[in-house]
């Protein structure tokens, strides 16, 4: 199956329990097949949850789903070696960690120890327990929910995870017509379609390989590698986006291309990606951080300074 059919696929799929937010289903599909995460942070209610599960039941994929709470320990999420009295040996137990999608919902909730469990798995694809390490099935990806609300009893996301997730986004709320169609469709029952999946693992595949072969002129590379520099030396940020952040957006530009059906990447498609990709790695100085949109204005600031590449400047595209 072509990619613009898989995409379609799951898209239809997915739009069955959700009503609007097509531009945060094109991330997570952006996410799933360039091998990213991505962090949902909403205000409670929004379909954070119904989101994710509703893109697991629309790829015949593996999915497990890890509540965050105070006292979750690693090992709850990478597993344990259990002694099995039977056989007199240690035996190790897969955690959810071993899953194609994971749902972590609500992140935040958990101690920074635990916390901390999925920083091996996220960018090495990998869980070391006692010692051993073990691969994660491919694809993986793992999908972070929190509320901006609720502050007392949770655990900020230190940078060095935030810089993990390839994209953070969020539902918002839905408008008036979007408002009536919940409710029409899900004002007695709210639940998530039971449909065949649309899609295989082989199908994520075959995607993720149609989107590493997007052609990439190199001024756009060179373009892609301002805007990440521009965010060292903006007003207001004490620390810019890493090498991390580049690659990020690069991913990010190509999946977007995919979703259209191109084989080449367009500025259009960075200037897309950027906020996305880009604001969670800034660090605001005080100042900032008091202001609402402050990061996502910073990146807006910088799309308009940096120069675009021009169209004779891809003379290698055809």
């Amino acid at each position: 199956m072509e990619s613009t059919k898989i995409i379609s696929s799951i898209k239809s799929n997915i739009q069955q329990s959700i009503v609007g937010n097509d531009d945060v289903i094109d991330l997570l599909l952006i996410s799933l097949f360039s091998g990213g995460h991505v962090l949902l942070e909403d205000v409670p209610g929004t379909g954070k949850t119904m989101l994710v599960k509703s893109l697991a039941a629309s790829v015949n994929c593996n999915f497990k789903r890890i509540q965050f709470t105070p006292d979750l320990l690693p090992s709850d999420i990478t597993g344990i070696n259990f002694f099995n009295m039977k056989k007199s040996d240690f035996e190790f137990i897969k955690g959810p960690v071993f899953s194609n999608i994971l749902l972590a919902d609500e992140i935040n909730r958990a101690t920074p120890r635990t916390q901390s469990g999925l920083l091996e798995c996220m960018e090495e694809k990998q869980a070391t327990v006692d010692g051993t390490t073990y691969a994660l099935p491919a694809p993986f990806m793992v999908v972070a929910t929190q509320n901006p609300v609720e502050n007392m009893g949770t655990f900020p996301l230190p940078e060095a995870q935030l810089d993990r997730f390839l994209i953070k986004t969020s539902l918002g709320y839905p408008d008036i017509e979007e408002s009536v169609e919940i409710l029409s469709r899900f004002g007695c029952e709210s639940k998530v379609k039971s449909d065949a999946p649309a899609a295989s693992a082989e199908d994520i595949a075959a995607c993720a390989k149609e989107l590493a072969d997007i052609f990439v002129h190199k001024s756009l590379l060179g373009y892609i590698c301002a805007v990440t520099e521009a965010t060292r030396y903006a007003p207001g940020v004490i620390l810019g986006a890493s090498p991390r952040g580049a690659i990020a957006l690069l991913k990010v530009a190509k999946g977007y291309a995919l979703l259209t059906g191109r084989k080449y990447l367009l500025p259009d498609d960075v200037k897309k990606a950027a906020a996305p990709v880009l604001c969670h790695r800034l660090m605001l100085g005080n100042a900032e951080q008091l202001k609402k949109n402050a990061a996502e204005n910073i990146v807006a600031a910088i799309l308009e300074k940096v120069p675009v590449p021009t169209e004779n400047t891809f003379d290698g595209l055809s």
